[in-house]
């Protein structure tokens, strides 16, 4: 089983140009996503977080049991659901702005332990901003890596929830000696101000740092550098889209027995490259249609036979 552990939100998408234009709500987050992609491509997943009891905190547990990822490590809270207000601009990107003051999933707390048979666990995005809950998914991440589970980060960095942006880097890097594999997108990359090197230096087995449609580059411990090109795809919005990677790459590990340090440390070319190209196609799938809309299993099948 693969834990994804981190925020639930609700996205709240404009349906026009303009500041004033009509909002739809959509379930997103970005460990809330990975999760979906992840029951969408058929691994066995669970999610780890605090969710709301109002109507959107619901909608968001229905979600998740319909694709079939385990809810029983949810926490549930009478606060409201955290909003996310995405600008999308004319090539597809999003932006956000978070109304997060008094939510639920920020009072997350610590559980005593991951889901039985967890082989994974991913963190990432604003659960390890917002206090108090951004410590005690903290405390997670360095037992869960204390007792020799798989550890994936993703931090995607919102810089608006970021009060001090030096002592987040600072945090960040305090990070990485529990993690095994470091998702980075080129602009976190460029915010966080190091280098994949670097991040190795400190921690992790592998770093994937992704370029969206120029495609993503792995560099490994071992002295490794190998990248795959963006799949063409028509953009409606890049809404999930590095969430979908980020479930991409687990699954794939996964499936080849990987989930390890020593089994990345095992992939050479080929299947760097194979994981890459898996998680390029996921991608652009999502990227192909509104909001974080991420692929299922059988819409990879042709290419990935």
């Amino acid at each position: 089983m693969i834990v994804v552990a981190g925020e639930a939100l609700i996205d709240l998408v404009p349906q026009g140009a303009g500041a004033l234009a009509a909002l739809t709500p959509a379930l997103g987050g970005g460990p809330y996503n990975t999760a979906v992609a992840l029951g969408r491509l058929g691994s066995p997943a669970a999610f780890c977080s605090r969710v709301s009891r109002d109507a959107f905190g619901e909608a968001l547990l229905d979600r998740l049991r319909e694709t079939g990822v385990e809810v029983s490590s949810v926490q549930r809270g009478d606060e409201p659901t955290t909003l996310a207000v995405a600008t999308v601009g004319t090539d597809g990107s999003a932006a956000y702005s978070f109304y997060v003051e008094g939510t639920a999933d920020r009072l997350f707390t610590a559980p005593e332990g991951l889901p039985a048979g967890a082989r994974a666990v991913s963190f990432g995005t604003c659960s390890l901003v917002l206090e108090p809950g951004a410590s005690a998914y903290e405390e997670l991440m360095r037992t869960a890596s204390a007792r020799g589970v798989f550890t994936a980060l993703d931090p995607n960095i919102r810089p608006g929830l970021i009060p001090d942006a030096d002592a987040y880097r600072s945090r960040f890097m305090r990070w990485l000696p529990s993690v095994s594999l470091l998702k980075v997108s080129a602009e976190d990359a460029e915010w966080l101000g190091g280098s994949p090197r670097e991040w190795l230096a400190a921690g992790p087995a592998a770093v994937v740092v992704t370029k969206g449609g120029d495609g993503l580059t792995v560099f490994t411990r071992g002295g490794g550098e190998y990248a795959v090109p963006g799949e063409r795809v028509e953009v409606v919005d890049t809404i999930g889209a590095g969430d979908t990677v980020n479930a991409a790459l687990l699954h794939r590990l996964a499936a080849r027995d990987a989930l390890s340090d020593e089994g990345l440390d095992s992939l050479g070319a080929e299947g760097w490259e194979d994981l890459l190209g898996f998680a390029a196609r996921a991608a652009a799938i999502t990227c192909s249609r509104a909001g974080a809309e991420p692929p299922y299993a059988h819409e990879l099948e042709p290419k990935d036979a």
